[in-house]
């Protein structure tokens, strides 16, 4: 994940890192702070499917666009591609936003998206050779989230990011759309206690409220490097 985003050209000052509980406070200590993200890892249960249709019914497709916008939301429209938008949702928003080199692969996809709809940004990252040149070149390494469009997956990736208004987002492209999930104090990041009850903690704990079989849950924050 690392390797493919700062080839992209998110700065090498930031990295991502094994989040190894969500409550243990030692162990979350070793975590380097802030935490700009963290992508969720998550099986696709009957349980989640449910919450996630209930949710959506009511709300509106999501068809913002413009410097305007709180957050920058890609919809997922490739086959077994969640990896790849967790990743451009946790690097293009927030505080690693402002850590992209300039007039890098990355930095031209977000100012090549932000003007477009949804449904333009797919097409754009559809057809973005970056993007395929950055997998191909991690995914030789040994170091891929996306697996064959053709693999039946049962796992997911969404995104939580703290935006400029201190506001946490979920990022789904699965999603109508992102999802604010809260607000925050402007000291948390969103490794904070709040953050993680308004995200990460409502996927384990609804998962274990249901049938409690399927707690197959990873977690991986971007944050400062330790290199």
């Amino acid at each position: 994940m690392t390797s493919l985003v700062q080839k992209l050209g998110l700065s090498p000052s930031l990295a991502f890192h094994d989040v190894w509980t969500l409550d243990d406070p030692s162990l979350l200590a070793f975590v380097p702070r802030p935490v700009h993200a963290l992508l969720l890892v998550f099986p696709v249960t009957s349980t989640y499917e449910k919450s996630r249709i209930d949710e959506d019914g009511p709300i509106s497709e999501y068809t913002a666009s413009g410097p305007g916008e709180e957050v920058i939301w890609f919809r997922q429209t490739i086959r077994n591609a969640c990896g790849m938008i967790g990743l451009l949702h946790a690097a293009c928003n927030g505080g690693a936003r402002e850590m992209i080199a300039p007039s890098s692969d990355l930095a031209n996809l977000v100012a090549d998206a932000m003007p477009l709809d949804p449904p333009a940004r797919a097409r754009l990252i559809e057809s973005s050779p970056s993007i395929a040149r950055a997998h191909a070149s991690a995914a030789a390494k040994g170091d891929t989230v996306a697996p064959s469009a053709e693999d039946k997956i049962d796992l997911h990736f969404v995104a939580f990011v703290k935006s400029a208004e201190n506001n946490l987002w979920e990022l789904d492209g699965r999603r109508r759309g992102p999802l604010n999930r809260g607000k925050l104090e402007a000291e948390d990041d969103v490794l904070s206690e709040k953050a993680l009850d308004l995200g990460a903690r409502r996927f384990t704990k609804r998962e274990a409220e249901g049938d409690g079989n399927e707690m197959r849950f990873s977690l991986v924050a971007l944050a400062p490097s330790m290199d």
